[in-house]
């Protein structure tokens, strides 16, 4: 076990790192964070903030020499990076799991060879092969980057083979995963942790609602039916097995309009429809993030009333405003609001969300999402009156 007052070292600086920020230092630990952003989120709170690059040679032998473990609230730390730090302090999770979460045809052709059920997918890796690409395909399908693609960002939609060298054209000519559009009928996801010693725990299958490609509304539980809960952790729990992971991982479901569970991907962090957890569940995704680095035993993670997240981009910032007026959000007892610190808002930056809450035993998040979505709208109303961000 690694102990408190170790430091723990976290490399990315976002909300994300924010939470783990938190709960470690609460729980006794110090943490360092290696992040470039000198408004990082997380930094902000951290008792060392390194403000260097994440291939920055003299931050990571810092880093290393300094903490007891080390891990990611973000997938993309540069593989030499991940793999000198691996050979002088635990990195966890390691530099394999890394390496296939930021690469979809690395993730695509691991999940495969693990047994499990994806959308039919194709690499596309030049521009042969985009002119090529689907002759007895069945579209439209989605063109993705294999690599640093997020919230939506680096995909483009195609609905014939010649849209497919278009595609990747526009999209820089890297390699890409073009992927069969399905009918889907949810989309959901399993957040869990899995510690050195092979323990695991999953959290309760969360549904996932995206607009423009960026999650808008989770809810717990998910309207699915216990099979499906039984089958998404099942898969979640086996993928982190096969990758013998350390650490908490996500890992994205598609639920086909037919009733098949297909895994969209795999990160290897807490995650954004994880954010419930903060309030609606007995221990956050964060500090179950803390026990498994480190070696703990993990907490029970056993939801306790029905719940509904919502995020909160920078569109509901009206332009020149600091903050919108939260009143009326606030002003319900069953709403938990969570701001990231962020100096500036942006279209589509995610600068905090608000958990909404049943009452323990009601059968679903119905009451929750109803508010959630209320206070979304009021919300968006009141900035598109005072011109908005977005």
């Amino acid at each position: 076990m690694i102990l408190p007052p170790a430091t723990l070292g976290l490399l990315g600086g976002g909300q994300l790192g924010r939470y783990f920020t938190v709960s470690a230092r609460t729980m006794g630990y110090r943490v360092w964070v290696l992040d470039p952003d000198p408004d990082s989120p997380a930094g902000r709170l951290a008792d060392r903030h390194l403000r260097a690059g994440f291939d920055d040679p003299d931050a990571l032998a810092e880093l290393a020499a300094h903490a007891a473990v080390v891990t990611c609230e973000f997938e993309n730390v540069p593989a030499a990076s991940a793999e000198w730090l691996a050979g002088r302090v635990l990195l966890r999770p390691d530099p394999r799991a890394l390496a296939i979460a930021q690469d979809r045809l690395a993730e695509k052709r691991f999940l495969e060879d693990a047994g499990v059920a994806v959308a039919p997918w194709l690499p596309v890796e030049d521009i042969a092969a985009a002119r090529g690409a689907a002759p007895d395909w069945k579209l439209p399908a989605i063109l993705k980057t294999a690599r640093l693609g997020y919230d939506g960002k680096g995909q483009l939609p195609v609905r014939t083979r010649e849209g497919v060298a278009r595609a990747f054209s526009q999209l820089g000519e890297v390699p890409c995963v073009l992927e069969q559009r399905l009918e889907l009928d949810r989309e959901v996801s399993v957040v869990l942790a899995r510690a050195p010693d092979g323990g695991c725990r999953c959290f309760p299958v969360t549904e996932n609602e995206h607009r423009g490609g960026i999650l808008h509304l989770s809810r717990v539980p998910a309207r699915v039916s216990g099979e499906i809960r039984v089958q998404a952790e099942a898969v979640a729990q086996h993928i982190a097995e096969r990758l013998d992971y350390h650490g908490v991982l996500t890992v994205e479901f598609f639920l086909s309009g037919s009733g098949r569970l297909l895994v969209n991907e795999i990160a290897p962090r807490p995650h954004n429809s994880g954010h419930y957890t903060l309030d609606a569940v007995t221990v956050s995704q964060f500090e179950q993030q803390v026990r498994a680095v480190c070696g703990l035993a993990l907490a029970p993670a056993e939801l306790v009333a029905p719940a509904a997240m919502l995020n909160l981009l920078g569109d509901l910032w009206p332009v020149g405003a600091s903050m919108p007026d939260f009143s009326r959000l606030l002003s319900h007892s069953r709403t938990r609001l969570h701001l990231y610190g962020k100096p500036a808002a942006r279209p589509g930056r995610k600068m905090g969300h608000v958990n909404t809450l049943g009452a323990p035993g009601e059968a679903d998040a119905s009451r929750p999402a109803r508010l959630a979505e209320g206070l979304w709208a009021e919300l968006r109303g009141a900035a598109a009156g005072g011109t908005a961000n977005g």
